[in-house]
């Protein structure tokens, strides 16, 4: 029993962190012609009417430059409505999203992000309706491309690239964040993403999904456009950029608070369900997220067999040794900030935070509304 729960437990980690990105670039080598971003340029008196839209939550701070950034798109000025959905009032967020040249600015109770994204599209006029975070920068020509996408009439949902700037600090969500986009691409060249990000995506009107407000598009959104028949692309040459969280530990309580989100997603919110899935898109679900997401549960199912069997030495010593090894690198971080160490720490880090969001969710529920992490603003 022990061995199997040893082998089992390191089997699924080392297929959902190395096999299966490896499979995904075999099978992308070996398979059809994978899907592409179509290339952008559509003459500019040809281009859909956008929405972009920002939900916004006590963002007085950096608000203006949002929308100016907007503004500054190549993308026709008549043809962008700038949209920012204030959830919630208490500071001038409203106030200097309409100095900045806002086009629409709603004033809302504070309900949380999805109620007020939702709000925004309900009085939307695009043809196209995209979404960003206040504190994200897009490149000029990022909607451009995000929109190119859409020439494929099977695309209900694009994402794109998001870059952290501001690494100065101890925390190495740069390097993961690399290795994350890398499967991303992987996953829509071959079939569709498992996971978007909220800094910039874009979704058709008729493809908009009403979510459960507690969660988030990022998740939500993928899975169930794909259920409804759409295929949700990743398109990585329309970039923004936020600024990194300066530390791991503020990582941690980011994290944290992401679960939290999306644990009602994996428990209730259908992502397990394979009903409406393509057969090798369950398995990237499968893989990609609900394996990840229980990866704190089969290290503690790994590092417990292997120091129950590590007095027979061979595999089974190495493995409990390897692991002790992790453990103390990321404990010596704080001593020596090397950045093996800091690895270290950061993978420990955030993988206990995957297990922390599922206790606040049991523990606490899962509010609707959410707050700026630290330093990103």
């Amino acid at each position: 029993m022990l061995r199997a729960l040893f082998w089992s437990s390191a089997g699924l980690l080392a297929w959902t962190q190395a096999g299966y990105p490896l499979a995904l670039a075999a099978a992308r080598r070996l398979g059809a012609p994978p899907w592409s971003p179509p290339a952008p340029g559509r003459p500019l008196g040809d281009r859909p009417r956008v929405s972009l839209i920002v939900a916004a939550y006590r963002e007085e701070a950096v608000i203006a430059a949002k929308v100016a950034n907007a503004r500054a798109l190549d993308w026709p000025r008549d043809a962008l409505e700038v949209i920012v959905a204030v959830d919630g009032t208490g500071d001038a967020t409203a106030d200097r999203a309409r100095a900045a040249g806002a086009d629409v600015v709603l004033e809302l109770p504070r309900g949380g992000k999805v109620p007020a994204q939702d709000a925004a599209v309900a009085v939307s006029s695009g043809e196209l309706l995209a979404f960003s975070d206040a504190n994200a920068l897009w490149a000029p020509d990022a909607l451009e491309r995000l929109a190119a996408a859409f020439a494929d009439p099977a695309v209900g949902y694009a994402c794109g690239q998001v870059r952290f700037v501001g690494a100065g600090g101890t925390n190495q969500e740069g390097l993961y964040w690399r290795y994350e986009l890398w499967v991303r691409e992987q996953e829509s060249a071959l079939a569709s993403v498992t996971g978007g990000n909220g800094a910039i995506y874009a979704v058709r009107p008729d493809a908009y999904a009403h979510v459960d407000d507690r969660v988030s598009h990022d998740l939500s959104l993928p899975f169930t456009l794909v259920k409804r028949g759409w295929r949700a692309v990743y398109v990585p040459g329309a970039r923004a950029a936020e600024k990194m969280v300066p530390s791991i530990e503020g990582e941690w309580r980011r994290k944290r608070r992401m679960m939290a989100h999306a644990w009602p997603v994996v428990l209730r919110g259908g992502l397990l369900d394979p009903r409406g899935y393509p057969p090798r898109y369950t398995l990237m679900v499968l893989s990609h997220r609900a394996l990840r997401y229980a990866s704190p549960f089969l290290h503690l199912a790994a590092l417990a067999g292997s120091a129950a069997l590590a007095r027979r030495g061979g595999v089974y010593a190495a493995a409990a040794a390897v692991q002790a090894a992790v453990l103390a690198a990321a404990a010596a971080a704080d001593r020596a900030p090397a950045r093996p160490l800091l690895v270290a720490r950061y993978y420990v880090a955030t993988t206990a935070a995957l297990a922390a969001g599922l206790y606040d969710h049991l523990r606490h529920g899962t509010p609707a509304g959410w707050e700026p992490a630290e330093g990103t603003r």
